[in-house]
């Protein structure tokens, strides 16, 4: 008999947590913890087709975006500007947003506003940690409140620090999460790529200008 009610009450717990009480709402957790809206926009970055590759060499960062699934209007012309995924954000700053356009657009928009303004106040570019963690500030205030939602892009940012003179890469995800890497990818066949490569940079985590380019290309591929 307790094990039919102890199976009885594992059942209710699966079935609350697949309920869509926890789907509505951007401030509701689910009995595990998780902010299903926020898990949702992680895996609509994908749905783009769109797979994008970063690699921090020695004195350099590469980073590749390219269409690996072809999109299901045959009549749409990707190669217009609302469909490209890179943006200069200030000469020493880039960004590389994965996911959809349209959020991406508004996102460099944002970041280049916020880095000219740094500029403006504090006399020298905004480093690409600092902007980093704006944009993570900035998505993570969407999973708090109501009447919003995450934005569906993981931003990319590239760039030299004028201070220390390096190059440093970084990631912002729809829960507003910053990592820095050495390497990463993102989008469709992220995992693929991550797989190459972990391998290619193993031992090897200072690379030239031509071994950063080589890598980012061959990750592609």
């Amino acid at each position: 008999m307790s094990g039919s009610v102890g199976e009885s009450r594992s059942s209710r717990r699966r079935t609350a947590a697949k309920s869509p009480r926890y789907d509505r709402s951007i401030t509701v957790f689910s009995p595990e913890g998780r902010v299903f809206q926020v898990d949702y926009a992680r895996n609509s970055v994908k749905l783009e087709g769109i797979t994008s590759v970063a690699v921090r060499g020695a004195d350099s960062v590469c980073v590749i975006t390219q269409r690996t699934k072809a999109p299901a209007d045959p009549l749409l012309d990707t190669a217009d500007p609302p469909f490209m995924h890179l943006f200069q954000i200030t000469e020493r700053l880039g960004m590389l947003a994965t996911g959809m356009p349209a959020d991406g657009r508004a996102l460099a928009q944002q970041a280049r506003n916020e880095a000219a303004g740094f500029r403006y106040k504090w006399g020298y570019e905004m480093p690409p940690k600092m902007l980093a963690q704006w944009l993570g500030d900035r998505a993570q205030v969407r999973t708090q409140h109501d009447g919003m939602r995450p934005y569906r892009v993981v931003a990319t940012v590239v760039g030299i620090d004028e201070e220390k003179g390096t190059p440093e890469l970084f990631t912002c995800d729809p829960a507003g999460q910053v990592l820095g890497h050495k390497a990463t990818s993102v989008g469709l066949e992220d995992q693929e790529a991550i797989e190459f490569l972990e391998e290619a940079m193993a031992g090897n985590s200072s690379l030239s200008f031509q071994e950063t380019m080589e890598v980012s290309i061959s990750a592609q591929h």
